[in-house]
């Protein structure tokens, strides 16, 4: 889910002019950030909008187009 959301997600981003930035929860974990995995782990792939919990599990990508907009 995580691969494809990342795809559909760098798409948008071209087609939009935003910047994606994608983390691996696990690879922060094992690096020694565990707090991502733990507030996340539950709920990925979660989409964040300006540091804001957006949507997980799917783009919901009507609305973060018009999020996106405004």
């Amino acid at each position: 889910m995580c691969v494809r959301a990342q795809a559909r997600l760098a798409e948008l981003a071209a087609e939009l002019g935003f910047t994606l930035l994608a983390t691996d929860v696990d690879a922060a974990a094992a690096g020694g950030e565990p707090g991502l995995r733990a507030e996340y782990g539950d709920r990925l792939p979660v989409i964040l909008l300006d540091g804001r919990e957006h949507s997980y599990w799917e783009i919901d990508e009507p609305r973060l187009r018009a999020d996106l907009g405004r």
